[in-house]
């Protein structure tokens, strides 16, 4: 079992209703932003993602707008289609009944468990995850002669019954937090947005931002083949300033790949790390390509509106496997809940410590070292108008 969400300290008192419309309060000399939050996909990872809200949470942040790609979408979803004091256990009811119980974890730290990590992640694929997937048929069978040809190996059907139940979309799609849902286009590879300002959003926009090939089948939604954009856009930063914002914005984006990692030393290892390598380089020619268009846009517009780019990617423990997107043992989800936390207490430490009149873009890279120093710290974001807060 997870742990339970702890309640939001409150500190800064509640709002009123009047003063919920009235949206980010102002201080004087300086301009609230607005606030982004950015959500990676990497299916059994995304604890991590919901550990780094809950920590936001607790903060008072509400963030305006919410992007995700695959479990970074399932997340969002739960996220936008849940008033504020119930998301967090509607997230660890998703969390809860995707885990894979069977016997105690060994310690981190040996061979144990690691192969704890890849019983779980084998059973996982023998078992299915009855809330998420399913077997299909024929599936892995179609690689044989005489057998019809299948598209996938799993079946992710199941998936929608368990949004059905944990997301309002009456309420999603009254768009009180914006959101937009990343899919890549299967026959032509354009990335595909759908967004609840623009169009209605259902369970099947969902199922087809988490639809990986050859996994999951693909989606077809309004005549276009839609498929999980992890290959080519597992953050999908590029939707939060395409067009480029016109207001202040702190972007929070929470990857579940990181391009750091000691150097491989098993077959295994070089394989996560090629795996890492795929799903991460995006968002790092993201920001090569932001830093390039602020840049100019800053020599045009010196005091145009300014971005600040928190960036947490989850740093895979030393007990992880290749397979680690596959395992849904309660140990392996606990430490990326824990770890997730600990990375958001670095990054609003990082938005606290940011100059007040910096550069207008601004990137912040969350060390997991310096975040974890942070969290034992209980290091709190200042009172200061950095993010909007509300109780």
């Amino acid at each position: 079992m997870l742990p339970s969400p702890a309640p939001p300290p409150g500190r800064d008192g509640p709002l009123t209703s009047e003063a919920r419309k009235r949206g980010p309060r102002l201080v004087p000399s300086r301009r609230t932003p607005r606030s982004a939050l950015v959500l990676g996909g990497g299916n059994a990872l995304g604890p991590y993602l919901a550990g780094a809200y809950e920590r936001l949470h607790e903060a008072g942040v509400r963030p305006d707008r919410i992007v995700g790609a695959s479990i970074g979408a399932v997340t969002g979803a739960i996220l936008a289609g849940n008033p504020p004091e119930r998301r967090l256990e509607r997230l660890e009811a998703f969390w809860a009944e995707a885990a894979l119980p069977t016997f105690r974890a060994p310690a981190a730290g040996g061979r144990g468990r690691q192969v704890y990590n890849g019983v779980h992640a084998a059973l996982a694929a023998i078992l299915c995850r009855p809330s998420i997937f399913r077997a299909r048929f024929p599936g892995l069978w179609s690689v044989l002669p005489g057998v019809p040809d299948d598209v996938a190996l799993y079946d992710h059907a199941p998936l929608r019954g368990t949004l059905e139940r944990l997301v309002d979309f009456d309420r999603l799609n009254r768009a009180e937090v914006r959101l937009t849902l990343a899919c890549i286009d299967l026959e032509t590879g354009e990335d595909v947005y759908f967004d609840n300002t623009r169009e209605e959003i259902g369970p099947e926009h969902v199922l087809a931002s988490a639809a990986i090939a050859p996994l999951f089948p693909p989606v077809e939604i309004g005549g276009r083949l839609l498929c999980d954009p992890g290959y080519a856009n597992n953050l999908p930063l590029g939707a939060v300033f395409d067009p480029a914002p016109a207001e202040d914005l702190v972007c929070l984006a929470v990857d579940l790949f990181s391009l750091r990692s000691p150097r491989p030393a098993s077959l295994d290892a070089a394989l996560e790390r090629a795996q890492d390598i795929v799903f991460a380089s995006a968002a790092r020619r993201h920001v090569e390509a932001l830093r390039r268009e602020y840049a100019l846009r800053e020599a045009l517009e010196p005091a145009g509106p300014r971005v600040r780019l928190v960036h947490l990617a989850y740093q895979a423990a030393g007990h992880e496997l290749a397979a680690k997107a596959l395992d849904y043992s309660p140990s392996s989800l606990r430490d990326r809940w824990a770890a997730g936390r600990r990375d958001m207490a670095g990054g609003l430490a990082l938005l606290d410590g940011a100059a007040v009149d910096g550069p207008r873009f601004e990137y912040l890279a969350v060390d997991p070292r310096s975040a974890g120093a942070a969290a034992e710290a209980g290091a709190r974001p200042s009172s200061g108008p950095v993010l909007d807060r509300a109780a």
